[in-house]
């Protein structure tokens, strides 16, 4: 049964072969080239106001979701390239109908006992009302963008 709670969190956890410092530099500072890895996902990513990588900095983001074209503007919230973490906010946009606040949160960790690294996504939300559901189908997008980000970093030259 459905939580009837306007408030909830998701996470999951991604295995990637590439480095936390690879993968947490193309979210945070290259965000516009991930279309090249997920163009099926990810169809662009457009400064707004700010500079990439800074905390306040406002991005556009246009993506895919249920075969469908959506859009979503944020503000980078926090930053720590030590922890290889990113947060972002959403602000305006097709999510922005649903729930009241939305926030997702990357940290990438090497993967203990051998290579690669460990992405971990969250995202924690407030639906606007209990008619809306629980976004656990939005959870499959990082999923997919996180293995095609990895397959992009990872291939040979």
């Amino acid at each position: 049964m459905a939580s009837s709670a306007p408030t909830g969190k998701l996470e999951t956890d991604v295995e990637i072969k590439a480095s936390p410092e690879q993968f947490h530099d193309m979210f945070t500072n290259k965000p516009h080239h991930l279309h090249h890895a997920c163009n099926d996902k990810i169809q662009a990513c457009d400064l707004h106001e700010g500079e990439w990588g800074k905390v306040g900095t406002i991005v556009n983001w246009s993506y895919v979701h249920d075969g469908k074209a959506k859009q979503v503007k944020d503000v980078i919230e926090a930053v720590d390239p030590d922890k290889n973490l990113v947060t972002f906010r959403m602000v305006e946009g097709d999510l922005m109908e649903e729930y009241k606040s939305f926030v997702v949160t990357l940290q990438v960790s090497p993967k203990s006992g051998g290579s690669g690294s460990v992405v971990h996504w969250t995202i924690e939300y407030e639906r606007l009302h209990q008619g809306i559901d629980h976004p656990e189908t939005l959870l499959q997008l990082p999923i997919d963008v996180s293995k095609d980000l990895d397959a992009h970093l990872t291939k040979p030259n």
